[in-house]
């Protein structure tokens, strides 16, 4: 049986099939567009709105108030200890939570029966708001630093626990049963099949906690410390220093960017042979 030429259906190839290079780089273009129009629309609304007298500029200064002060308090050497204490104990805490967090994550997805000891527990304790811990740890450490970067610790080493055991979890049985054709030791089968089918699971998971690390000790050095973005931001609302209080916030954005891009990169350099992340300039 032979169909009539009418009944052929043609599609003829898109810009994408023809050059698929330049289709890329157009959708990139395109994204990053998207990406700097959107949030430039927003400041140059916020600031006409400021200059117009539609908001209270005392309340919400303008964008070039903030940039201005904020370029101020910089060249004076008066933000720098902020964000350097800010940052250094995101630093540690992050790493001592990693740290335990993927250990206790990788014995407990290998081994059900210490999942079986353990998960419970843990369960019952990730529930609790993690600030409801620093009096806790403000009585075990007393003032200082200590508080400070337990509480990240324990913010970042639930997260990294959890997106660990389940990564572990989840294997595919596949990989595991290609492991045991082949003759793998336990040992083999940990180290070539479930680390490194499990690592790029893992990873997504530190980049929520790079961002999560740095809420919680903004939001516990606003309450039990004497330096750091979250005292400035404190701090500067309570005398009414709005325009201190905006710098403030704008630093605790990038470093919250920019800690959870380097953690993007370093996932990428760790796990070459995972795919990229879609929507981040992918098509």
């Amino acid at each position: 049986m032979t169909l009539a030429p009418e009944s052929l259906l043609v599609r003829a190839p898109g810009p994408q099939e023809l050059n698929p290079a330049r289709a890329h780089r157009r959708r990139r273009t395109l994204e990053l567009s998207l990406a700097l129009t959107v949030p430039l629309a927003l400041i140059l609304l916020w600031q006409l709105a400021a200059a117009q007298g539609w908001i209270d500029a005392r309340v919400y200064p303008s964008p070039s108030t903030i940039l201005a002060d904020g370029w101020d308090r910089a060249a004076a050497g008066e933000l720098w200890p902020d964000v350097w204490a800010t940052l250094q104990r995101v630093l540690a805490g992050y790493a001592l939570g990693t740290a335990a967090g993927y250990g206790l994550g990788l014995l407990m997805g290998s081994l059900p029966l210490v999942r079986a000891a353990l998960e419970p527990l843990l369960d019952a304790l990730y529930v609790v708001p993690k600030l409801a811990l620093l009096p806790v740890f403000l009585n075990m450490f007393g003032l200082g630093e200590g508080p400070q970067v337990a509480l990240v610790a324990a913010t970042v080493f639930f997260l990294i626990w959890i997106s660990t055991m389940s990564a572990v979890m989840t294997v595919p049985e596949g990989h595991r049963d290609a492991g045991r054709v082949f003759g793998a030791s336990p040992w083999q089968m940990f180290r070539h099949v479930l680390l490194p089918a499990s690592l790029p699971s893992v990873l997504v998971g530190a980049r929520i906690a790079a961002g999560v690390a740095v809420l919680v000790i903004v939001a516990s050095e606003q309450i039990a410390a004497t330096n750091g973005l979250g005292h400035l931001i404190f701090d500067s609302r309570a005398l009414f220093q709005n325009d201190v209080m905006f710098v403030g916030i704008v630093c605790v954005a990038a470093l919250g960017v920019l800690f959870s891009e380097l953690v993007r990169l370093a996932g990428r350099l760790l796990t070459p042979w995972a795919p990229r992340d879609r929507g981040r300039g992918q098509s």
